[in-house]
């Protein structure tokens, strides 16, 4: 990632704890910490279960209140960000309305904000050519697949044309088949509209493959312990995984957690 590319998000000092209802204790989800994210890149924020990271995406996204410490996002605050629409949010679950066609799910966000129809069902069928759903857009969730319905799900926070792609684990569920044509089609829809991608997951190898960096969180509580930059050439496709260098970066990256 070029070095001369502004920065999208700032992370400083950044700490969030809660109040444990069971016994009143403090708990400490996320406790001092600082990145830098560019325009442009692809981050994967990597980390066992209980280490903060969705916490910190929800941070960022103005879905979650911080203890100390600040966010800024373009200059903004998160929620000034937020209420402007330039978050788009992928979920481990697409959370898809089972009323609701492929088409008008995708058209939901734009019939909030009041986008005019004429734009809205062009941006809709802008958005189904780009995730590969263009024969579906009649179908309901019910009807597709589970690699499908996260397609709609992305395509659903593209629809408004978002600066910054904040993506929760989606596609964890997935069996390996599925995850691996969608791990390709959301580098080539990455590589399209070159926006800011921040993407949770566990899964090392999905980090690596797909990100330029991965910020390595550890638990207890929970703190970048690493930032491992991913220099595999791109564009990248399935063979990359076969590298010796493929290899040396999941290396490194395992290598990177402490504390677990």
């Amino acid at each position: 990632m070029e070095q001369t590319k502004e920065i999208d998000i700032k992370i400083e000092d950044l700490c969030v704890q809660f109040e444990d209802k069971e016994n009143g204790d403090v708990v400490h989800a996320l406790k001092n910490v600082n990145l830098e994210i560019r325009q442009g890149e692809f981050i994967a924020l990597l980390g066992p279960s209980g280490c903060g990271k969705t916490t910190l995406l929800r941070a960022i996204a103005d879905l979650q209140q911080t203890s100390s410490g600040s966010i800024s996002v373009k200059g903004q605050t998160p929620r000034q960000i937020r209420l402007q629409k330039k978050f788009g949010i992928v979920f481990q679950n697409p959370v898809l309305y089972d009323w609701r066609s492929v088409r008008r799910n995708v058209c939901m966000p734009m019939e909030l904000l009041g986008v005019p129809k004429k734009e809205r069902t062009k941006q809709v069928t802008k958005m189904l050519e780009l995730v590969g759903l263009m024969n579906f857009g009649k179908k309901y969730p019910h009807q597709l697949s589970g690699g499908m319905q996260q397609r709609v799900g992305i395509a659903r926070a593209l629809a408004i044309d978002p600066e910054i792609l904040l993506m929760d684990e989606p596609f964890s569920a997935l069996d390996e088949f599925t995850k691996e044509k969608l791990h390709l089609d959301l580098l080539r829809i990455w590589k399209q509209t070159n926006k800011t991608i921040l993407f949770v997951t566990h899964n090392i190898q999905e980090a690596v493959f797909l990100a330029d960096r991965v910020v390595v969180l550890s638990p207890h509580p929970g703190r970048v312990s690493a930032v491992v930059d991913i220099d595999l050439e791109r564009p990248r496709s399935l063979e990359s995984k076969n590298t010796p260098r493929f290899a040396e970066l999941v290396t490194k990256v395992r290598r990177s957690f402490e504390g677990i």
